[in-house]
């Protein structure tokens, strides 16, 4: 997987970005063939953003943003963000498996 870091107009720290592809890693796990992760830091003021953007085939591109004051409040908050798409996505896909079992299942009697 590859993982791709930009800052605009914001100054991160080695020990951030390391902690930003620890969570974005942990994360992809739940997404099965994840090919790509963007991670957007910006900086407005006292205001600090966070974008995240996981990239898997067969899905559509999972996105988080979060602000707060400091970038790792921001990047956990992104990352629950995306999360939550990945549980929905899941639970959507389940509840269609079951149902096309259930068609079948009375198709077959």
């Amino acid at each position: 997987m590859d993982i791709v870091i930009h800052s605009h107009h914001a100054t991160v720290s080695e020990h951030m970005r390391k902690q930003a592809i620890r969570q974005v890693e942990r994360a992809a796990t739940r997404i099965p063939r994840t090919v790509e992760a963007i991670i957007r830091f910006e900086e407005d003021g006292a205001t600090k953003r966070v974008m995240l953007t996981l990239c898997a085939p067969k899905h559509h591109d999972l996105m988080g943003t979060a602000e707060g004051r400091f970038f790792g409040p921001a990047i956990t908050a992104a990352i629950a963000r995306v999360m939550t798409q990945v549980n929905r996505e899941k639970r959507e896909t389940g509840h269609a498996s079951a149902r096309t079992a259930a068609r079948s299942h009375r198709s077959a009697k």
